[in-house]
Parts: structure tokens; C-alpha cells; sequence
């Protein structure tokens, strides 16, 4: 995987200027990364109608996986080379509901903590258009070398 042969910055930055193929995730949820800095991630995404739950809103692990991954790439840029990382927790908070009227999503992920062998990062996911704030997330990922 070219996730493992580059240092996460480096390999953020391919995938988000499309020098190396997304993550099978990444296409199943119509997620992107807009940005990419050390310890930052930010994602677009678009829910579709394949995302819904019985009740008729997306379904809230949509949510929650866009914000594991925005959080988990926060702490992906500050891997070294031959380091990896894994999520150990995910606290997430829905707020709102999330449909196709919503639009587009924004997510944000910023590391908060950064040690040797954990790595604690906060995410929240907003309306594009509207600006609200739709989720919150707090990710701890275990660093692995």
C-alpha cells in the first residue's frame, strides 16, 4: 500500500492532488480530502440516497465514518515513515440530521495530542452550504511502528 512506502504528509498531499489512487473507503462514501497540513485533514463529501437508513436520513454511521477517517488522516500527516495507525476510540455526537437537501458536507480534523505511541485528534462535520455544524467527533488512534 502506498499508505505504508511514503510519510503521511507526503501521502495525504499524492491523495489529495490524485497522484495515487483513494482509498476503497474514500469512493464508497464520495468523500475526498480538500486539504491536508501537519495534523490537519479536511474532506468533502456528498451523500447519496445509498446512504440512507430506514427512517429516510443518512444513516448515522455515514457520519461517523467521515469523521473517523478526517480524524484518523489529521494523525495520518504526522506519521513518520514505517509508521502506521489504528483507531482505538471514536466518541461521536450527532446533532443534526443529515439528508440529500443537506448537500455537501464539510469535514475538519485536527491532531490535539501527538505522543509516541498515541495520537488524539477532534473532528466536526458541517453543511457546506449552511455553514451548521452537523457532528463532533474525538478519535484516539494507537501508533504503530
Amino acid at each position: 500500500s502506498k499508505g505504508l512506502e511514503l510519510a503521511g504528509l507526503e501521502y495525504m498531499r499524492a491523495v489529495k492532488n490524485r497522484e495515487v489512487p483513494p482509498p476503497p473507503i474514500a469512493v464508497m462514501m464520495n468523500m475526498a480530502p480538500t486539504e491536508v497540513g501537519e495534523g490537519r485533514a479536511v474532506f468533502s463529501a456528498l451523500p447519496g440516497e445509498e446512504h440512507y437508513n430506514p427512517i429516510g436520513v443518512v444513516h448515522g454511521g455515514f457520519m461517523a465514518t467521515l469523521l473517523d477517517s478526517v480524524a484518523g488522516c489529521a494523525v495520518h500527516t504526522t506519521l513518520e515513515l514505517g509508521e502506521a495507525y489504528t483507531t482505538l476510540t471514536l466518541e461521536v455526537k450527532n446533532l443534526r440530521p443529515l439528508t440529500l437537501d443537506t448537500g455537501m458536507v464539510r469535514a475538519e480534523g485536527v491532531v490535539t495530542y501527538r505522543g509516541r505511541r498515541q495520537a488524539t485528534a477532534d473532528a466536526k462535520l458541517y453543511a457546506e452550504e449552511s455553514g451548521k455544524l452537523l457532528a463532533s467527533a474525538t478519535s484516539t488512534c494507537m501508533i504503530m511502528s
